[in-house]
């Protein structure tokens, strides 16, 4: 069973979320929260494997709750809900944390799926938001996008071997369990890599490792390509 905080400051937003995540048998909301700092300190006593986070809320938002929580309950997955697509409302929030991103207008599949890849280790980003993290990425010029690449190559040359394969495969958003069945490791094994995927890259989470991963163009092996 995967446990839900869900936290926003309208009720009807609130009670949406909870009758989504109703549909499947999997998922339980274990607390529901009206601002960042009381998101806070709920994750805090129920300890749930996701946070879903508005971003704007009165008095902590979002943004600043997935900082705190990142800092004092890692192990809670952090998925920013919202209304808002700005670059630097995405970006932002990918830096401090959130390993999910989602808009409140896409499909309910949609926040189900990515409840579930983030309580499973994964990155998700939405379509709409995928598309702006790569549109961004492509902003700048031609020479800003060559240095971008440059620089994400030189870090991704510090990695071994298999942490290269690890980092493909993360870049596409799969698990740990996933990936371990794809290159026939041991998930413990995989984790490990990841860990010292992190370190090396010098970022602080798999969305922002996905990032340099595309940037290095360190491509995800396409599905139909999978063992």
């Amino acid at each position: 069973m995967i446990r839900i905080l869900i936290a926003d400051d309208e009720p009807m937003i609130r009670a949406g979320v909870r009758a989504v995540l109703a549909t499947d048998p999997g998922i339980t909301v274990v607390a529901e929260a009206a601002d960042g700092h009381q998101a806070v300190e709920l994750v805090r006593r129920h300890r749930p494997q996701v946070a879903v986070l508005d971003i704007r809320m009165p008095g902590t938002g979002g943004i600043e709750a997935a900082t705190e929580i990142r800092r004092t309950v890692p192990d809670t997955g952090v998925v920013m809900l919202t209304t808002f697509g700005e670059d630097e409302y995405i970006l932002r929030a990918l830096s401090e944390g959130a390993t999910g991103f989602l808009i409140k207008s896409g499909e309910p599949e949609e926040l189900i799926a990515g409840i579930r890849a983030v309580a499973d280790g994964a990155a998700y980003l939405s379509p709409k938001v995928a598309a702006r993290v790569v549109a961004h990425l492509a902003a700048g010029g031609a020479g800003a996008r060559a240095g971008r690449r440059s620089a994400a190559r030189a870090r991704v040359d510090a990695l071994t071997a298999r942490e290269r394969d690890v980092l493909g495969f993360l870049g596409g958003g799969l698990s740990n369990g996933q990936i371990a069945r794809r290159l026939r490791l041991a998930e413990g094994t995989v984790k490990a890599h990841v860990s010292s995927i992190l370190a090396r890259l010098g970022v602080d989470n798999r969305a922002a490792a996905a990032v340099v991963a595309h940037e290095a163009g360190v491509v995800p092996v396409p599905p139909d390509r999978l063992p």
